[in-house]
């Protein structure tokens, strides 16, 4: 596994010894290929790009298995940066998560998150006082094959990228991590095939539910290495079975444009300074208004009902994981998400959910990604949120 240093072989950072600090850039675009936003940084120095470390975002496409907006997007990220620090963008595309999730249903609008860091630790740094500020690990995979996806394997290479990723943020316990997004691979009808081909058995070669099953897993391998889940693989059997069993700070996507599980980890560590504070909180279901109001108020804020001005402008970036409840009902009512045949269900609950988190904030740039399998309580999902402190 690698983490994210990207900066070019052989070059030295160029900046003193200091606490390292993460910076939140949430950006518009106008088209799933228009990096514009980032440019522009670059150019008026506000970003090094060397210092760009991960990228979350939303593209307006169906969100599904033939959903080509997010790898647009990946390839015009690479290229960008590939021409600013040069370095091959191939290179990079092994070393920078770029989690990405499509569609934008309802009053979501098309943003990417970007996370930059600046500054290094030094020898004192761990001696701050206080939980300390927001800090950033990330980690990719080795390229996990087709036959892996969905079951323990899977598992484990998750949870080993989330420890790694916990080291390099400098976060030593498990309770200050306060959010781990992962993107993980599913499996293809081409992969499928080219497993076959070598004498490997997939565990579905149906794409739509290799993503479930991959989420499910990714999802495990979070709880494991923060501790939520015991570390037995007897526990496979459990995935996509027994929806008791959950995490409650991890937000899993899957797609045809990665071969690796790519991990970004958030929390606090006394060696980080800054700041950006992150709250999560989880979802019982699609009407939890509440666990809006539980994910801001550890960061001061009060939505009364709607965040004041001045709170939303303190507002960095949201993310939010939802699914439609499959036993067809929310709170005693029927729904028919999941019978709609000329609607796929994730994009009805992403259209709901988002525009609830949105009438919150006031605010419609909002990560909202369906497919919430053990990612909160069944049915629900959750709601994370970075803010700068007041």
């Amino acid at each position: 596994m690698n983490a994210s240093t990207l900066l070019p072989p052989g070059t030295a950072p160029t900046q003193a010894a200091t606490r390292p600090r993460l910076a939140v850039h949430r950006l518009p675009m106008a088209h799933p290929g228009d990096l514009s936003a980032l440019a522009a940084l670059f150019d008026e120095g506000a970003i090094e790009p060397a210092q760009v470390v991960a990228v979350i975002g939303k593209t307006e496409g169906n969100g599904g298995v033939n959903d080509f907006t997010r790898g647009y997007f990946t390839q015009t990220l690479m290229s960008l940066l590939a021409a600013r620090l040069g370095r091959p963008a191939a290179e990079l595309l092994r070393e920078l998560p770029c989690i990405l999730s499509g569609g934008t249903e309802g009053v979501l609008s098309p943003h990417y998150v970007v996370f930059a860091r600046s500054g290094r630790p030094t020898a004192d740094a761990a001696a701050g006082p206080g939980p300390g500020a927001l800090a950033i690990g990330t980690a990719v995979s080795a390229p996990l094959p087709a036959q892996h996806v969905g079951r323990w394997a899977q598992v484990a290479s998750v949870a080993a990228a989330v420890r790694e990723a916990m080291r390099g943020a400098g976060i030593a316990r498990a309770e200050d991590v306060a959010f781990v997004q992962v993107k993980c691979p599913c499996v293809t009808a081409a992969r499928a095939q080219a497993a076959a081909a070598a004498g490997h058995t997939v565990l579905t070669a149906d794409s739509g539910r290799s993503m479930a099953a991959a989420r499910a897993a990714g999802a495990f391998g979070v709880a494991i290495a923060l501790g939520e889940l015991p570390d037995d693989p007897a526990l496979e059997a459990a995935m996509l079975v027994d929806f008791e069993r959950f995490c409650r700070r991890a937000s899993i996507s899957s797609g045809v444009e990665v071969e690796a599980n790519e991990v970004i980890v958030l929390g606090h560590s006394a060696a980080w300074e800054g700041t950006l504070r992150m709250a999560c909180a989880p979802m019982r279901d699609a009407l939890d208004i509440g666990a809006v109001a539980e994910a801001l108020r550890p960061l001061g804020m009060n939505a009364a009902p709607q965040l004041g001005a001045a709170d939303a402008a303190r507002v960095a970036a949201v993310f939010v994981k939802c699914e439609p409840d499959r036993r067809g009902h929310v709170r005693g009512a029927r729904h028919t998400m999941l019978d709609d045949t000329d609607i796929n269900a994730q994009r009805h609950i992403r259209g709901a959910v988002g525009g609830m988190v949105a009438g919150v904030l006031g605010d419609a740039r909002i990560f909202v990604s369906g497919g919430a399998e053990h990612q909160g309580p069944d049915g629900g999902g959750l709601v994370a949120v970075i803010a700068h402190a007041a």
